[in-house]
């Protein structure tokens, strides 16, 4: 919570690779549109077009919508809306295939893959753990997959965020609070859920008890939720570090080149772009999370359950990732419209 004790906080960042597609002419009747607009705007194209669409993102330079779609008509429907097409070659359906091949055959401790729209493939990324087995393992699967996966290797070490930090703890480990939120009238938070499935009752940072957990979900996802049993402040706000605060309003969904913003207990504001959607991260040790927001931001121990935001509405908690806010990294964020879903809470 920012100004009465605890801090709500935050993650983000990307870069992306040049797809090998090709790009339509842009028509006069591209729209300029906001990033909450785009995504208004991609979801309709997406139920329109079926199985013709074949992924979206915001290009912020721009400001357009760009769509991926298979033939010349479907790109037609596209620009009629306003937005941008290119003609890719792999469809929706051969990206989530890809996916399940590499879930069958290549869970490897280290590992991550998001489906990225720009390159119209589904990016592996291998930390420094991986050894040189599996490494010639990833190259073999990947390598089978064709055009629909490309392998990268991160200097790295894919780990969840969970260690050092000022915002929440129980005296022996700390993570940060993400959002404020709201449910049947009564005050609660949300964080990351390996901070929850460590720890149950939380303090603020000079030790006052103002929480219990309510729910925990790590693996798979990573949310928890924690109810106040303090009477605290707990305005629906993000800490800046600079002695504001953001108002939050509400909830978004993240979209590729979404330019996002973290604010960590331990690393303070960072900002960035979103990358890719519906990662998949194997933290090792059998702690593997599905459907997470992949970026380029930076984040260190105690980021952990920190709240990821564009403007003045909220986008992810923070999971884990690799690298740090001195040599750079990747962070992977748990999407908070999921968690307000299934934990039945609110912005608030």
């Amino acid at each position: 919570m920012a100004g009465a004790g605890i801090a709500a906080l935050v993650a983000a960042g990307v870069t992306f690779q040049s797809a090998n597609a090709s790009e339509t002419e842009q028509t006069p009747t591209l729209r300029t549109l906001s990033v909450a607009a785009a995504g208004k705007l991609a979801s309709t194209l997406g139920q329109d077009l079926g199985a013709d669409a074949a992924g979206t993102y915001y290009d912020a330079k721009s400001k357009a919508l760009v769509v991926n779609v298979l033939d010349e008509a479907a790109a037609k429907t596209v620009q009629q809306a306003g937005a941008k097409a290119r003609i890719v070659e792999n469809s929706l359906a051969e990206l989530k295939s890809a996916r399940t091949t590499l879930k069958q055959d290549a869970t490897i401790p280290g590992t991550s893959w998001a489906t990225d729209p720009q390159t119209n493939k589904v990016v592996v990324t291998a930390d420094r753990t991986v050894s040189k087995a599996e490494w010639a393992k990833l190259t073999k699967v990947v390598d089978g997959l064709g055009a629909k996966a490309e392998l990268k290797r991160t200097k790295g070490e894919f780990k969840p965020f969970i260690a050092g930090g000022d915002a929440i703890t129980d005296g022996s480990g700390r993570c940060s609070l993400g959002f404020n939120v709201v449910k049947g009238g009564e005050p609660f938070f949300l964080t990351a859920g390996h901070c929850t499935e460590s720890i149950s009752t939380w303090s603020d940072s000079d030790g006052n008890e103002i929480g219990t957990n309510e729910v925990s979900s790590f693996p798979d996802d990573d949310y928890g939720l924690v109810k106040y049993t303090a009477e605290v402040d707990h305005p629906s706000e993000v800490n800046l570090y600079n002695g504001s605060a953001q108002e939050i309003t509400g909830a978004a969904e993240a979209t590729v080149g979404m330019k996002v913003t973290r604010s960590g207990s331990t690393t303070q504001v960072h900002e960035g772009t979103v990358t890719g959607l519906d990662a998949t991260v194997n933290y090792g040790s059998g702690d593997i999370v599905n459907g997470l927001i992949q970026t380029d931001v930076c984040a260190e121990p105690g980021d952990s359950g920190g709240s990821l935001f564009s403007g003045d509405k909220a986008v992810g908690l923070t999971s884990g990732g690799s690298g740090d806010c001195t040599s750079g990294g990747e962070t992977f964020f748990q999407p908070v419209t999921e968690a307000l879903e299934v934990t039945g809470t609110e912005i608030g």
